[in-house]
């Protein structure tokens, strides 16, 4: 399925609608486990920051903002880049960002393997970006070069365990932009190293719990878009009914440890430092 062009039409529905679009965001904190986690991790790594002191973030690979609006939103002192290959996304963005007065976010279009500077930020965000990108390891050595001593990288990608929702060597991505399946944890660990961290931890998610939910939040209504636009009327009755089996499972997916998961979270710090969760 190709994912970017029901993206766009969901993109034409929030963008001219501040309401709609902080809905929006609202609908994706709480459907998308990946969102659940990055939060928490989001969080700890908050825990380490000193009252008062001024923190330089990246989200690398935007999409829709929602990261950069729950980090403008809780944490008002930080600075925040955003960037991704969509110019019209962008423009949207910097639009309602600039409606809701929130002066410590800017939209930029950008190429993360094209990245300029060295130890600008103190936190780089990398959600669902990986996946599409063939130079990992440029990408990631230009992470490197950018973040702070001390610095933390923080990934959410699909991993090889059923990620893109390939179970076997048959099957083919869910989504027709991804440039790979997914990653083992012993493979990105090895990048980051090459490309200079010095303390990664990776763990799975998406695991028994959060695979569920994804089918139910995300890949059941996705196909139904896929079918018509108009399935569009359908949607919201549709997760009126299957919310609270969502919100559970995504709860359970947290919340327990997953020994194995279509997802990844991996953390990865310029130099070993207390590990923050």
């Amino acid at each position: 399925m190709q994912y970017d062009p029901i993206k766009k039409t969901l993109g034409n529905v929030v963008s001219h609608r501040p309401v709609l679009r902080k809905v929006f965001y609202r609908l994706l904190d709480i459907l998308l486990l990946r969102a659940w986690h990055i939060h928490q991790a989001i969080r700890m790594f908050s825990r380490s920051v000193k009252k008062g002191e001024t923190i330089h973030v990246l989200d690398a690979g935007s999409g829709f903002g929602q990261y950069a609006w729950y980090m403008a939103r809780k944490h008002p002192q930080w600075n925040i880049t955003a960037i991704d290959m969509k110019e019209e996304e962008i423009m949207a963005c910097n639009h309602f960002f600039g409606q809701a007065n929130k002066k410590n976010v800017r939209f930029a279009v950008g190429d993360l393997r094209e990245l300029p500077g060295s130890e600008c930020y103190d936190l780089i965000l990398s959600v669902d970006v990986m996946e599409h990108i063939e130079e990992d390891e440029l990408v990631f050595s230009n992470f490197y070069r950018l973040l702070k001593s001390g610095g933390l990288l923080l990934i959410s990608t699909p991993s090889d365990k059923g990620g893109s929702d390939v179970q076997n060597d048959s099957d083919h991505s869910f989504i027709d932009e991804h440039v790979r399946d997914g990653y083992g944890i012993g493979e990105i660990e090895n990048k980051l190293s090459k490309s200079g961290f010095q303390h990664i931890a990776a763990k799975y998610s998406y695991g028994a719990p959060g695979s569920a939910a994804w089918r139910l939040s995300m890949k059941v209504p996705m196909t139904m878009l896929g079918w018509s636009r108009a399935m569009f009327i359908v949607l919201p009755v549709y997760y009126l009914l299957c919310m609270p089996f969502v919100l559970l499972l995504n709860l359970a997916d947290l919340k327990t440890k997953q020994h194995t998961g279509s997802g990844l979270i991996v953390k990865a710090w310029k130099k070993r430092n207390k590990i923050q969760g």
